[in-house]
């Protein structure tokens, strides 16, 4: 829990000083596209978040070093490991000029690292002639980096309300940390309260009132946390069944594929093209029509911060039964389909303009 209080104060801290000094660094930090087709802010905001995030983080795990200098090293070395997607997600959010394959691909990058500096590889997945097939280190290592690449560009997608992503990603690492916590790894368990810290110290500055973005930078970097900690959580503990994290990260995973298969087989355009029709951008659009009757900077912001609830009740979905049932394929396997389901259920729901009643958030009415 130390570890925890340090990385979010220092998080915290971090991050307010970006935000009192933006005028500093606006110029450059700010998201000024306020038209764009996945823009839903009102005003310009800085999109570093991912300096608190990263801020937090390495200040509490130099305090680990005192207490437990091994942990700390093998957290250090996946952070270090891990700067080829920051560093590529930072650099996008200050000139807006590096592309999503350069990302993607630096983000590999890192994951490629990590795979030879710290041998955080997929070994299994609970199927047998896949498991036969990565006992080949290079087909383990080639699944490894499309596995951890993916996850951060996933995550980097939901990034699209305040306080979505970064929820998610807590209750993520919430679930990793427990179940580090029944095995008793040390480092999976300790990097992973570190992170809820770190993001928690973010969090408060970015929902509701949105004062700061999480940006591609802490998007690919909390995405990459995410995937090498439950790689090697499931590599080294084999009570931990592979289907676990498959369950744990199916919303963002599940949101990347179905948006390739609706741009590419439904829409025929380039799974690269941004599009205005995720689901929580229908969420925003259609769920949240009620509540806000004017264009106002507050309303509108206000309409922004309601509409990642339902998200993350969805994320709930998948997180939960991960949790309680990260032993047992089959039962992870079940709740993979239940989600999938759910998912688009909502979807079709929404696009057709059949969600019930009960879950449009409303205006109340106005005492006289």
């Amino acid at each position: 829990m130390l570890s925890f209080a340090i990385a979010f104060i220092a998080s915290l801290l971090v991050t307010l000083l970006i935000v009192h000094y933006d005028h500093l660094h606006e110029h450059l930090s700010s998201d000024t596209d306020l038209g764009g087709v996945q823009k839903f802010h009102v005003n310009p905001v800085p999109r570093i978040g991912g300096v608190g995030i990263l801020a937090g983080l390495i200040v509490s795990a130099a305090e680990l070093m005192i207490s437990y200098p091994h942990v700390s090293a093998g957290i250090f070395l996946v952070t270090l490991c891990g700067m080829p997607a920051f560093i590529s997600g930072m650099v996008e959010d200050i000139t807006k000029r590096v592309t999503p394959l350069i990302r993607l691909i630096c983000t590999m990058a890192a994951a490629l690292a990590t795979y030879f500096v710290v041998g955080a590889a997929v070994t299994r997945i609970s199927v047998p002639w896949l498991d036969a097939a990565l006992a080949i280190p290079v087909i383990s290592c080639v699944i490894t980096v499309f596995a951890v690449a993916a996850l951060a560009n996933a995550v980097n997608i939901i990034d699209g309300f305040n306080g979505l992503a970064s929820m998610v990603a807590m209750m993520m690492f919430g679930s990793l940390a427990y179940v580090a916590f029944e095995v008793s790894d040390p480092v999976v368990l300790s990097g992973s309260m570190i992170m809820m810290g770190a993001i928690l110290g973010f969090f408060i500055w970015n929902f509701p009132a949105g004062l700061i973005f999480l940006g591609d930078g802490g998007a690919y970097f909390v995405g990459f946390m995410l995937g090498e900690l439950a790689i090697m959580l499931v590599m080294r503990n084999p009570g931990v069944s592979a289907w676990y994290p498959v369950l744990l990260f199916m919303y963002p995973i599940f949101e990347t594929c179905f948006s390739i298969y609706r741009k590419k087989f439904i829409r025929g355009i380039s799974p690269g093209v941004p599009d205005g029709v995720h689901l929580h951008m229908l969420v925003y659009k259609r769920l949240m029509r009620w509540v806000v009757g004017s264009r106002a900077a507050r309303e509108l912001t206000r309409r922004n911060s309601l509409t990642s609830p339902y998200l993350w009740l969805l994320c709930l979905i998948a997180v939960v039964p991960a949790t309680l049932f990260w032993r047992h394929t089959l039962h992870l396997f079940i709740f993979v389909v239940v989600f999938i389901v759910a998912y688009v259920w909502l979807y079709m729901s929404i696009v057709r303009f059949r969600v019930p009643r009960w879950m449009v958030v409303r205006r109340g009415r106005r005492r006289p």
